[in-house]
């Protein structure tokens, strides 16, 4: 509930500070007199974006704070999802700085106005004849008759259930485009896979295979090479290693007349042990060689095939080339996999849309079940407003797809008048009818969910007499529950609240200036003989007052 409300510099406000008690309070004025600088004040605290024209003194800064007890009002949860400090005694504040920025703080903690709005709007309704026309919006209607059916803990479930509903939904879009799009390259990365496969990678030596190369496309020249080594090396009385032996022979008849010849004797014969070995390489070599043109031929294609592939893929070895077969792999099993992937979604989402149905089956059937109670109740409390000839239909279809209320489409129906069609609300009911109505439909909500202090601006325009006194009890009823404001022109209404304050004007300084005050019990009775017969106070205005009062 709102427990004070203080505002500075606003308007033609210099400086207010009110206290305001539960139950149902009054707020009085001649028109003009200042009520809707109080209403733009207090539409500030609860988050309307401020505007610089509205400050009194442009060289100093505005200030409006409203202090609420929230006890009741199970708000620790939205606290926290605000990162913010909860406390049982809230206090909000509105600056406009003479700069024409504004802040805006929740117990002393800097928040933005989306933060602000969040909040507010748990704490009090402030109810125009604006506001009257969101009785015609779906959403409003919903959150009737779903209070009536306490739908409130399965519409819960059935939002989250909602949610991973739509998150499964995206995620087999992406799933389904990410396939759409490999597919595009998959044929083209299968066909550079097998290509890669074929050559048989990771077998290849490619240094061996240029040796083996080299080797069989010179066989000619190597075979003429090595025969002239050998011949160099074996040619009787001529070769090398025959000279060789002969050097050996000469040495060896020396080989006594000292160290340094026997030296040199052990190296020629090491020299000459060594050619031999050559020539024995020599032959084996010789031995091997064969021309196999064909072998040649499917070299040279692997290399001229290698080469290719490097060419094509910008790489210079074998290995990069793995590299790059693994990625393809990795890819073409990527594509190969998604169609899994997209039947497991596929089947996890039939799941939640199963259980999204039968969800919102439990939330329907409440409604149905609700609709002809909700129906006997508006059409009680409107007689009574007098409007006994109102009658309303409300209408629940079943939809195909999911909206945030479930699978139902709900409409009400209304006509004022025997004979009538029933229509839209809004098609159906006059500004005077619908002002009623949500009156009515408040205090219906009042018995089934806490909801917010409300004001009333007044709601209780067009209407008079015995019906405004009816207007007044149901104020008056919903007070038992809630805190309930009423800006009212209307004596009958005035008369019923447990406390009264009233706005008025005056000039001081040159200047008019705005007060509320809080008016005691025989300034009451002043007030409402003056609402009840004007200015020029009668015995019988006092007295129909204090009847009233009474």
């Amino acid at each position: 509930m709102l427990n004070t409300l203080y505002i500075k510099n606003y308007a033609l406000i210099d400086e207010l500070n009110v206290g305001f008690n539960n139950g149902l309070t009054i707020i009085t004025g001649e028109t003009g007199a200042g009520k809707s600088i109080l209403l733009g004040g207090l539409s500030l605290v609860l988050g309307k974006r401020a505007d610089i024209s509205q400050v009194k003194n442009k060289e100093e800064k505005c200030i409006i704070e409203a202090g609420f007890d929230i006890a009741n009002y199970n708000l620790k949860s939205l606290f926290s999802s605000l990162d913010l400090d909860y406390d049982v005694q809230t206090i909000i504040r509105r600056e406009i700085l003479p700069s024409g920025k504004s802040r805006a703080f929740i117990n002393d903690t800097p928040v933005t106005l989306e933060s602000l709005s969040a909040l507010s709007s748990h704490l009090i309704d402030i109810h125009s004849q604006h506001q009257t026309q969101q009785l015609t919006e779906n959403d409003y209607q919903f959150k009737v008759i779903d209070a009536l059916a306490d739908n409130d803990k399965k519409l819960e479930l059935f939002s989250n259930q909602l949610n991973a509903y739509k998150s499964l939904q995206k995620a087999l879009e992406v799933l389904k485009s990410s396939k759409a799009e490999m597919i595009k390259e998959y044929d083209y990365n299968l066909f550079l896979t097998k290509e890669l496969n074929e050559i048989n990678l990771e077998s290849i030596n490619i240094e061996v295979l240029e040796s083996q190369y080299e080797q069989l496309n010179n066989i000619e020249i190597i075979e003429e090479k090595l025969g002239n080594v050998k011949s160099i090396l074996s040619l009787e009385n001529q070769g090398v290693i025959d000279q060789l032996n002969t050097a050996k022979q000469e040495l060896n008849r020396i080989l006594g007349f000292g160290k340094a010849y026997e030296s040199l004797y052990e190296r020629v014969s090491s020299v000459t042990i060594e050619l031999d070995d050559v020539l024995a390489e020599l032959d084996n070599l010789e031995e091997q060689l064969s021309s196999d043109p064909q072998k040649l031929e499917q070299i040279n294609s692997k290399l001229q095939i290698i080469n290719n592939l490097f060419q094509k893929h910008s790489v210079s070895d074998i290995e990069e080339l793995i590299e790059i077969k693994t990625e393809l792999e990795s890819k073409l099993f990527k594509t190969e996999s998604l169609d899994d992937a997209i039947k497991e979604k596929e089947q996890e989402l039939i799941k939640h849309e199963n259980k999204l149905n039968e969800i919102a089956a439990q939330i329907s059937k409440k409604r149905k079940a609700v609709a002809p109670k909700l129906i006997e109740k508006l059409e009680r409390k409107l007689s009574d407003l007098g409007m006994p000839n109102a009658k309303f239909k409300i209408e629940l279809k079943s939809l195909d797809g999911f909206s945030s209320n479930g699978k139902d489409d709900l409409q009400f129906l209304f006509t004022a008048n025997k004979g009538s069609n029933y229509n839209e609300l809004k098609k159906a009911a006059s500004g005077g009818e619908l002002s009623r109505i949500m009156l009515t439909i408040k205090a219906i909500l009042s018995e089934y969910i806490q909801l917010p202090s409300i004001m009333f601006d007044e709601i209780d325009t067009g209407v008079s007499g015995e019906i405004s006194n009816k207007m007044g009890d149901i104020m008056k009823q919903m007070s038992a529950r809630m805190q309930v404001f009423a800006i009212t022109h209307l004596p009958q209404i005035a008369a019923k609240g447990n406390s009264h304050f009233k706005v008025f004007k005056f000039d001081k300084d040159d200047a008019t200036h705005t007060r509320l005050k809080r008016l005691e019990e025989e300034e009451r009775v002043v007030e409402i003989a003056q609402m009840l017969g004007g200015l020029d106070i009668t015995e019988s205005a006092v007295a129909h007052a204090k009847q009233l009062l009474n």
